[in-house]
């Protein structure tokens, strides 16, 4: 499973898209895009993030622009992991 796969999924679970999972994209837009996502949303992917790729995200990691897209979101896991090896 790919890092995009993983993301879909959690944000598919913490937002209750349903089959709309399915349909993310890394182009797909998330703040001001999904209405779901919403400030305790997330706090609740990143935490999601955390425990399913077993990194830390610290507050300075955290921008809107790792918010914009869902390849976004992906690219900061990414690099968590990266920096983790």
């Amino acid at each position: 499973m790919t890092t995009l796969d993983h993301v879909k999924s959690l944000l598919g679970e913490v937002l209750q898209l349903g089959p709309r999972a399915e349909t993310l994209t890394a182009d797909t837009p998330l703040l001001g895009s999904l209405p779901e996502f919403d400030s305790m949303a997330v706090a609740t992917v990143i935490a999601g993030l955390e425990d399913r790729f077993d990194i830390v995200i610290e507050d300075d990691d955290l921008s809107v622009e790792v918010f914009e897209t869902v390849g976004s979101l992906c690219a900061l896991v990414d690099d968590k992991l990266h920096e983790a090896a």
